[in-house]
């Protein structure tokens, strides 16, 4: 098989021209190759050389100006940026491993050899860059075939593969999620088998993989996954919580797990942006701890938006996700129920313009996740919610014409007020200004220096 790689010519002949200087064979081999065969053009590219390849990506560098090459010489493992592309350089390699650790003791080999280390066979597939057969597929694991069933399968024993580097675990539930494939059933049992090697994974990678099965059209497929193989209990057991959680059936699934992976994919089709996917996925991580039955209502879950919020601190720092995007999704969960709570319409505008305070930037986020949380199988009861929420949206924007509120920073900060009162940093700062703030949310000051000052020092007795 001949694959079409003209657009991605000029840069595989380069490394082919580097090749041939040191009398050497070069394949590009994985990801990209899977890829291009499905019609996707990448530009990450992962190159087997029968040989050095710290050499080669050295004089690469050299003759082309590429960026910076860093190398792993243990691992005989090389990568470069290079304009728009990101190369990476192996020498042919087999690994054998310790049962205590994923990293591999390392010996040189030939191209079947490194082949057949790789995780899954739609992963083997090798591609020529010669002149002579460029573009010529080598397919020795049939990789090709098992695009085309769209299946996931290891090209050794699954159990062995997952042993010697348990992180092919997540990949295996990550590629079946973003590619919507089906899992072999050997490779499967294997998942279950193994799926407590996961615990020497450092979590820094688990989260990248993590990050990538989000970021799948449909991510509600990983989130089954990682429940029905077992997997999620090591690395989010918060999620198996959900699952046979009973709610309220007016506008959400009776089961919480299905109602949060339904949520997560309506969000899905209208952003790519990660932190929003997470707070749709843990906007009610909290109800399986809050929820209780009051009679006449059914189950409830008071103040599961408040623990969530905290919730999701602890979670964001076990995956050792950055301290911004923890916060991000903290607002999201702390406010996803406000939005509903003002469609009355006794609701005073100062109501809206503490939403929109809160929410900040965030407030179309908000919106969009609110939107998402609507999940009933009734058409008539998700058009009636939709309604509202164009209700509220409308009152914002009246809101937002008059007062400027999406970027609201009061008229006077925390300096004034300890250089005006003569007091030192504290709570008492902190009380006096929220009081301002309050005034100017509830229409009794406009947003300005005079009437803040002013305003200060009329209250200013009653904290101090």
């Amino acid at each position: 098989m001949i694959l079409n790689v003209a657009k991605r010519k000029n840069i595989l002949q380069k490394v082919y021209q580097i090749a041939v200087l040191l009398k050497t064979d070069v394949y590009v081999v994985g990801g990209f190759v899977r890829d291009l065969y499905l019609g996707r053009l990448g530009t990450d590219m992962d190159f087997v050389v029968i040989g050095d390849a710290l050499e080669l990506a050295a004089i690469f560098k050299k003759q082309f100006k590429s960026g910076k090459v860093i190398s792993y010489p243990r691992f005989g493992t090389a990568m470069l940026e290079y304009r728009n592309y990101k190369l990476e350089f192996v020498g042919a390699r087999s690994e054998s491993y310790a049962l205590s650790s994923r990293n591999p003791r390392v010996t040189q080999a030939n191209l079947h050899s490194d082949l057949s280390r790789r995780d899954f066979t739609i992963n083997t597939l090798a591609m020529e860059i010669s002149e002579e057969n460029f573009g010529k597929v080598i397919d020795v694991y049939h990789g090709i075939e098992d695009i085309d069933n769209k299946v996931i399968r290891t090209p050794l024993d699954p159990v062995i593969t997952f042993t010697d580097d348990p992180l092919r675990i997540l990949r295996a539930l990550r590629f079946a999620t973003v590619l919507n494939f089906t899992i072999e059933p050997n490779t499967y049992r294997a998942i279950g088998e193994t799926r407590e090697r996961l615990k020497i994974i450092s979590q820094e990678r688990i989260t990248e993989e993590f990050r990538k099965m989000m970021m799948a059209e449909e991510p509600s497929r990983g989130l089954d996954l990682l429940r029905e193989s077992g997997v999620a209990e090591i690395v989010f057991p918060e999620l198996l919580a959900l699952t046979g959680v009973e709610q309220r059936m007016d506008f959400h699934h009776k089961d919480v797990f299905n109602h949060t992976g339904q949520v997560l994919d309506n969000v899905s089709q209208k952003s790519d942006k990660f932190e929003l996917r997470l707070a749709a996925l843990l906007h009610d991580i909290a109800k399986p701890q809050t929820k209780r039955f009051v009679d006449g209502m059914g189950w409830t879950f008071h103040g599961h938006e408040d623990l969530g919020a905290r919730m999701v601190g602890k979670i964001g720092r076990r995956m050792r996700l950055p301290a911004s995007t923890i916060k991000y999704v903290q607002k999201l969960v702390r406010l996803h129920l406000r939005p509903m709570q003002l469609v009355d319409e006794s609701v005073t505008e100062s109501a809206i313009r503490r939403l929109m305070v809160d929410a900040g930037e965030q407030l179309d986020d908000l919106m969009m996740l609110c939107r998402a949380d609507i999940t009933s199988k009734n058409p008539e009861k998700v058009q009636r919610y939709l309604k509202n929420f164009d209700l509220v949206e409308e009152k914002m924007k009246v809101v937002e014409e008059k007062d400027n509120l999406r970027n609201f920073t009061l008229a006077i900060d925390g300096m004034l007020i300890m250089k005006t009162l003569d007091i030192p940093p504290g709570p008492k700062v902190g009380k006096i200004k929220d009081a301002i703030t309050d005034a100017v949310l509830d229409g009794k000051i406009p947003n300005e220096a005079n009437a803040c000052y002013q305003y200060m020092m009329e209250v200013k007795d009653q904290y101090l």
